[in-house]
């Protein structure tokens, strides 16, 4: 396996890496991608013998009016703020 560029990609996907984060990754980069090629042998050549696409959806042919669950729905929330749910924060935003 050849080494990883991690900076290169790093700037190429417009990200910014601090020198610890480009230490860590360097070190975890090469292990994920010998980790993704043992998946891929593993998952070997497989034929799919259908009659090609189809649609799975049905038709909606009785559509409720909007708005008529929301309160029923809000309810069951754990929490909500106003008409929305409220959730976890997973992603937090970095202030530049």
């Amino acid at each position: 396996m050849t080494d990883v560029d991690v900076a290169a990609l790093a700037k190429l996907a417009r990200l910014e890496v601090s020198k610890e984060e480009l230490a860590t990754l360097e070190k975890e980069i090469p292990s994920i991608l010998a980790f993704v090629e043992t998946i891929q042998k593993a998952a070997g050549e497989s034929e799919h013998e259908g009659d090609g696409l189809r649609n799975v959806m049905r038709a909606d042919e009785n559509p409720h009016e909007s708005g008529v669950y929301t309160e029923t729905l809000l309810s069951a929330a754990p929490e909500r703020e106003g008409d929305r749910i409220a959730v976890k924060q997973v992603i937090s935003r970095r202030k530049s």
